[in-house]
Order: C-alpha cells, then sequence, then structure tokens
C-alpha cells in the first residue's frame, strides 16, 4: 500500500489563501482574516503592518494546527463555491445592543467583534 506524502508546513504557506483586510473606520488601523483558517486573524495600524502581521499569523496557525493535528482547510476555488463572505442576521434589539457595548469597551467595530466571537465560537466546535 502506497503512502500519501505528509503535507508540511511549507506546502500550506505556498497555497492561494485568501487574505481579507477591513479597515477599522472607528479606530483606525486595520483587521485581517483568512476565511478558510478559522480563527487566524489579526490586527494592525498601516497597511504594511497589516500584511505583515496576516503572513506571521497565517504561519503561526498553521504551525500550530500540523502540530496539534487541527484539519487545515484548503483554499476554495470561488467557481465551485461561491460564497460571498458576508450574510444578513436579524438579531434582537437587545443583544444587537449589548454586542455594540461589548466591541466599544474592547476598542473595536462592531463587525470586527462579531467575527472574532463567530471566528472563536467556530474554532472550537471544530477543535
Amino acid at each position: 500500500m502506497k503512502m500519501k506524502p505528509e503535507k508540511t508546513l511549507e506546502y500550506y504557506l505556498s497555497l492561494p489563501y485568501r487574505l481579507e483586510i477591513i479597515p477599522d473606520t472607528e479606530e483606525g488601523g486595520y483587521g485581517a482574516r483568512y476565511p478558510e483558517l478559522p480563527g487566524c486573524i489579526t490586527c494592525g495600524e498601516t497597511m504594511e503592518d497589516i500584511i505583515r502581521n496576516a503572513e506571521d499569523a497565517k504561519r503561526e496557525w498553521l504551525l500550530s494546527a500540523l502540530e496539534d493535528g487541527i484539519e487545515i482547510f484548503e483554499p476554495v476555488d470561488e467557481a465551485v463555491n461561491p460564497y460571498s463572505g458576508q450574510f444578513k442576521l436579524r438579531i434582537p434589539k437587545i443583544l444587537h445592543k449589548i454586542l455594540a457595548e461589548h466591541a466599544k469597551k474592547e476598542g473595536i467595530s462592531m463587525n470586527q467583534y462579531c467575527l472574532y466571537l463567530l471566528s472563536r465560537n467556530d474554532a472550537f466546535h471544530t477543535a
């Protein structure tokens, strides 16, 4: 029986993972994430910072996943899987208020805060 070669850190780093950079219009700077790598998020003050921080975060996320045996998803072909990365969610007004207050307390936009919560929760459930 022929063994499949193990995928290495270098293999995953060579894949064209999509990087999403989101300007923080409330506090300044940027947030970034790799959609195929749940919980791999970072921030930076300038565009140069966010790109450098995102590459570092991706490397560390992949290294940790390999060490811990966590499944690593490969980039999605947009032609085959056309998810936009956006969806509308209706929530109770009180939850909206609570989320907005928590985001403000953390000094980030509500969008960034919700992305953080969803990513953290998804990573917890897929681990």
